[in-house]
């Protein structure tokens, strides 16, 4: 079939987001719709779809929308301050700069929100202990099959493990990660090393070894593992664990959830990407930079730089360099 339509003069198959980038071309979508349905076609979790459909449904664009009228009013004022200065305008001067800092602070307030990757990449769940704690082992049991190797040899696990995971709709990865310890072993030197920068990257720390000895982390969670072999309780531990039994399993796994959640974005809120985030904290910068001044012709100048990062935002200017890498994650059509 498709054969056969090749063959008609002047009909051929759609490239990648070919129809969505033609509702970009033609003003029917702006760029941050365009990127919440790229998302919401690689959605997997019910957060994730929710997430990308407050963006496709112009949540971001009808924000930015906002923040330019009031930039317009601000740019009309400075501009009449240009043309038609006179003694005694300090308190419009005052008010203008007062207006430029209270939208750099919204958009600080928006900056400091949680982001989308989290919730797109999957909240990174690091166990870390020295060798032989049961790390693979919990790992196995917590993804329900055997995807790390498990034996009575210390330094077994050389190398780090990570297992996608969806977790009450919130997406996770599990990292498995080499023993913890001092060795001469070259190869499994490595792998300390590749866990020790892990457990500094982590979102979350899941740490098997005796709670005094863990390294100091945020949002860590300390577990005495191995709860069906009757051994001293560590009193400073949160959670014991079996993963031959199963005990704790469950509470651990809410305690990492709740733990989670609180790095994502609200339900249905507007989360930024990277791009996104770059281009309102170039906006911001740019007001602080009016909010400072006293010419009223630097502060008109901020404001136009302002407003080049919201159109960038949106698609309406300076964004063609990034247009064919955006489309390309689409479906053919699409």
């Amino acid at each position: 079939m498709v054969a056969a339509l090749g063959e008609i003069d002047g009909l051929r198959e759609a490239l990648p987001g070919e129809f969505t980038r033609r509702a970009f071309d033609n003003g029917r979508i702006d760029l941050t719709e365009a990127e919440g349905l790229a998302d919401l076609l690689e959605a997997e979790t019910d957060s994730q779809r929710r997430a990308a459909l407050a963006l496709f449904e112009g949540g971001l664009r009808k924000q930015v929308d906002v923040w330019r009228q009031r930039l317009l009013a601000m740019s009309a004022q400075a501009e009449r301050a240009i043309d038609y200065a006179e003694e005694g305008e300090d308190e419009g001067d005052r008010a203008l700069s007062s207006d430029c800092g209270a939208l750099a602070a919204e958009l600080r307030e928006w900056l400091a929100r949680p982001r989308i990757e989290p919730l797109k990449d999957g909240i990174r769940v690091v166990i870390a202990a020295p060798p032989n704690a049961g790390k693979s082992s919990l790992l196995n049991a917590i993804a329900g099959q055997e995807r790390a190797i498990v034996t009575e040899v210390a330094g077994t696990t050389r190398d780090h493990l990570e297992v996608p995971l969806s977790l009450a709709g919130v997406p996770i990865v599990l990292t498995d990660t080499a023993g913890l310890r001092a060795t001469d072993d070259k190869v499994e030197s490595i792998g300390v090393a590749r866990a020790g920068a892990l457990v500094e990257a982590a979102d979350i720390l899941v740490w098997l070894g005796e709670s005094a000895s863990a390294p100091p982390h945020p949002r860590a969670i300390r577990v005495q593992p191995k709860a069906d072999l009757g051994e001293p309780p560590d009193l400073e531990a949160e959670i014991a664990v079996s993963s031959l039994t199963g005990e704790g399993i469950s509470e651990l796994l809410a305690r990492i959830e709740v733990l989670a959640r609180s790095l994502l974005p609200p339900e249905d809120a507007v989360a930024l990407n990277r791009r996104q985030a770059a281009l309102i904290a170039e906006a911001a910068a740019a007001l602080e930079d009016g909010a400072g001044a006293r010419d009223p012709a630097i502060v008109a100048d901020a404001l136009r730089r302002a407003s080049s990062a919201f159109d960038r935002i949106t698609g309406r200017a300076g964004v063609e360099d990034m247009l064919d890498a955006l489309f390309s994650r689409f479906c053919l059509g699409k």
